[in-house]
């Protein structure tokens, strides 16, 4: 296992604009690790001028370095580059990554790290395959739909999966030509200076990735209202998607792209062939960095009959938890990205055992060295939807239990009125799997597994309230690229 002393790593400190590192800003926030709670550094937070200044130099090099105008296959040529020079960076990524985040060193150079350059290659293939059609006219007339890249576009990543999710937030707009200003969230800066760095070094021009730090009320707000910015893309909470989306009316109407929150079920018919599976597929998807994921399976909903058999699997795992740091050899329980967002999991727990619900397990900080953010696996029975943690995303290790006795009552249960980013069902039964891709209103839905995998040809994005277009897949290439009609009367 790579481990590491997190007292010996620099930090690349600052914004990254036109190339190189610039330290500058209104104030400076400073910067704590997850899994002690140490300061570490501080972070200076981007103000308008400083975003006036990465966007103008994001536009002055789509306008003129040829990124967007030269070759399509040139573009996937340094893409793929790029994806090789950050997978030859692994291990400093790595260790940047483990610092500051919830992300273990060891599933960082597993997961995080393949995931992204796989990510990128596949998105490198799409510079040339969406270039407009021809259009049924008059026999005299050429009709054509040309795509033209925005220009500028605006990604905001979260904290949860820092490398993972820029790189989402970024490869498919590259690839369709745009220039690109990046904002990852204060609390997991690093790694994306570092990205940026591995882009120049892979050859593309200087300015078409830049990158700001700051929060979102300074930084993201003064990002999202530059009149040079074409196009938003952002994941991150409900609240602040919605903030963006006004801030991109007030300021000229922009295009947005908003993966946002989740409070996603999982569906277990007494059906099922192998309930140990079933189980620890159930434990992964709440369990897995702590539960800080989107997509993360808070809320099971089991057939009465097989509840009791089934909890007792997944109260088993989930007590074999172990906590440990981020960047130790033992692969532990991942911490909560900071102690204002542990209080708030608690408080939210707290709430919905004051309204009747019973903890299982859990229900309260982990013991751990230092001020480290561990919270405990926590299973709720006997809630209702109307509880908080039932209704309100937790986003922590918290798994809310509600049985049925049918399918209807069922899938009745796993609607949500205000999320719909994704949803599991695990039965044995083909045609109730259909009819539960049907009925069930969510952005994504899995059958017999829960959660992502490297097949980027599928996208993903939610209904309702948790959010608007798509990551991944082709569509998000075509949310990368504008629509142009032209119509040529060649008649005598």
């Amino acid at each position: 296992m790579p481990a590491f002393n997190p007292n010996d790593l620099d930090v690349p400190q600052g914004h990254f604009i036109d190339g190189v590192i610039v330290s500058e800003g209104t104030e400076w926030l400073p910067v704590h690790r997850p899994s002690d709670g140490a300061w570490y550094t501080d972070l200076p937070v981007a103000g308008p001028t400083t975003v006036d200044r990465a966007v103008a130099s994001a536009r002055t090099a789509f306008q003129c370095s040829g990124w967007a105008t030269e070759s399509p296959r040139a573009r996937a040529a340094l893409l793929r580059r790029w994806a090789e020079f950050i997978d030859r960076d692994k291990d400093t990524l790595a260790r940047l990554e483990a610092l500051g985040s919830t992300r273990h060193i060891q599933g960082v150079l597993d997961i995080d790290i393949p995931y992204s350059v796989d990510c990128i290659r596949f998105f490198a293939e799409w510079a040339d395959k969406l270039g407009g059609d021809v259009a049924a006219t008059r026999t005299d007339h050429l009709g054509m739909v040309v795509t033209e890249p925005y220009g500028v576009v605006a990604a905001i990543a979260p904290w949860n999966f820092p490398i993972t999710q820029s790189i989402t937030k970024i490869a498919a707009p590259l690839a369709a030509g745009n220039a690109v200003v990046l904002k990852p969230s204060e609390l997991t800066p690093f790694s994306a200076i570092r990205l940026a760095q591995l882009a120049v070094e892979a050859g593309f021009p200087v300015g078409i990735l830049n990158v700001v730090q700051g929060n979102g009320t300074v930084t993201g707000d003064a990002l999202c209202r530059h009149p040079s910015v074409g196009k938003i893309s952002f994941t991150g909470s409900t609240r602040t998607g919605t903030e963006i989306m006004k801030a991109s009316a007030e300021s000229g109407i922009k295009p947005v792209t908003l993966e946002l929150g989740g409070k996603s079920p999982q569906v277990v018919f007494a059906d099922v062939p192998d309930l140990d599976r079933v189980a620890a597929t159930v434990a992964r998807s709440i369990l897995y960095n702590a539960g800080q994921v989107c997509i993360a399976g808070s809320r099971l909903l089991v057939e009465r009959s097989i509840e009791e058999e089934l909890l007792e699997k997944v109260i088993a795992l989930a007590s074999a938890e172990r906590p440990g740091a981020t960047w130790t050899s033992d692969t532990g329980f991942a911490p909560i990205i900071s102690a204002t967002q542990l209080q708030r999991i608690h408080d939210r727990v707290t709430r919905t055992l004051d309204d009747g619900a019973t903890a299982l397990i859990g229900a309260q900080r982990l013991d751990v060295r230092g001020d480290g953010a561990f919270y405990a696996p926590t299973i709720l029975t006997d809630v209702s939807s109307t509880m908080e943690a039932v209704r309100e995303e937790v986003f922590g290790p918290v798994l809310t239990v509600q049985s049925f006795d049918d399918e209807d009552e069922g899938f009745a249960l796993a609607g949500h009125e205000q999320y719909g980013l994704a949803a599991g069902v695990h039965t044995g039964n083909v045609n109730r799997a259909l009819r539960a891709v049907r009925r069930i209103q969510a952005g994504t839905v899995w059958v017999n597994r829960y959660g992502r995998t490297h097949d980027y040809i599928i996208p993903t994005g939610g209904y309702h309230s948790s959010g608007i277009g798509k990551d991944l897949g082709r569509q998000a290439v075509e949310a990368s690229l504008r629509q142009k009609s032209v119509l040529i009367d060649f008649s005598e």
